[in-house]
């Protein structure tokens, strides 16, 4: 496959800020069609963005010959359907995360990518990323030590438009609250530094009642190499008690950073702390793009796959319970 004629299920925020834009940057890559229920918006897309063809049907898109690669920006409860359409059609998939609505239905994907043959990759962005690769680099050089334990923290108040029911705090469409929207970029990269996790249990509760899901989530895990971690996340508290932070906390020191502001990086060593800065491109996700796209085209290999992603959604249901 040497030009890659890419397909837009959904077309919102992400489409715009994150990720459009790096399909016609890298080379031998290009947006053919895009898709929206709502043709206004899909006619606005495909003319903003210079795009041949608009569709308000994915199975119009899907079967669109012109089309040979497809990326899903919907939210996760239609991914597992899009996914397996596109796969069954013969197109490989790139699609946003967390990779399905529950672990069953990313089983279900990963299925279907065995029985087809065609790969299923996932925007796990992060792990691609400048900033998150120096982190990696710290930790596999042992500058921290052995690492000995890993701590989440995540706190922010509530969001001015939650008591409006957006689609991320309605559990039959997003698959939980923002713990199901956060945590997933946070779980990956950690799983990408120390294997998968292999158990995880957590609390969860809705303190706030502003919508129906949890607000409030505490968790303790363990990746396959035996090291431990916990997590605790709070989308309700005062302003005051705001943090986007995670601690690999190793014998000879510690690697502190955030996953979402992308503030500097410290590196608190017996010597005292190095603050670390650490520039990323302009869209996030270039870098895993073009890593998709020279897989397809045969040059390269990339590591975020709906296998990857899996163990991920795995460990968020064990964490609210759902199994």
């Amino acid at each position: 496959m040497k030009e890659i004629s890419w397909g837009f299920i959904g077309c919102g925020e992400v489409t715009e800020k994150k990720s459009g834009p790096a399909f016609n940057d890298v080379e031998g890559s290009h947006i053919e069609a895009v898709m929206c229920r709502t043709a206004e918006r899909a006619r606005s897309y495909a003319e903003r963005h210079g795009i041949k063809h608009w569709y308000t049907d994915a199975i119009s898109l899907i079967e669109n010959p012109a089309v040979n690669a497809i990326y899903i920006a919907t939210p996760p409860a239609s991914h597992a359907t899009y996914a397996i359409m596109a796969m069954r059609a013969g197109k490989p998939v790139y699609v946003e995360k967390p990779l399905a609505a529950s672990y069953e239905d990313c089983v279900r994907i990963n299925r279907v990518s065995e029985q087809t043959g065609v790969p299923c990759f996932v925007a796990y962005y992060r792990r691609y990323l400048p900033y998150f690769q120096k982190i990696k680099e710290i930790v596999e050089k042992g500058v921290i030590g052995k690492v000995m334990t890993v701590q989440i923290r995540y706190d922010c108040p509530p969001r001015e438009d939650d008591t409006k029911k957006p689609w991320r705090v309605c559990p039959e469409i997003s698959g939980g609250g923002y713990f199901y929207d956060m945590a997933p970029h946070q779980l990956d990269l950690l799983q990408d530094m120390f294997g998968v996790i292999t158990r995880a249990h957590g609390y969860h509760a809705n303190r706030a009642g502003l919508y129906e899901p949890e607000d409030t989530v505490s968790a303790a895990f363990m990746f396959e190499n035996g090291i431990h971690g916990s997590g605790s996340w709070c989308f309700v508290g005062h302003e005051s008690a705001e943090e986007d932070r995670i601690q690999i906390i190793g014998d000879k020191g510690m690697v502190s950073f955030s996953v979402f502001s992308f503030a500097p990086i410290h590196l608190y060593l017996s010597d005292g702390m190095q603050e670390i800065i650490v520039e990323n491109p302009s869209y996030v996700q270039l870098p895993l793009i073009r890593s998709v796209i020279e897989h397809l085209q045969g040059i390269g290999t990339c590591s975020s796959t709906s296998i990857s992603a899996t163990p991920t959604n795995w460990a968020m249901d064990c964490i609210l319970g759902k199994f």
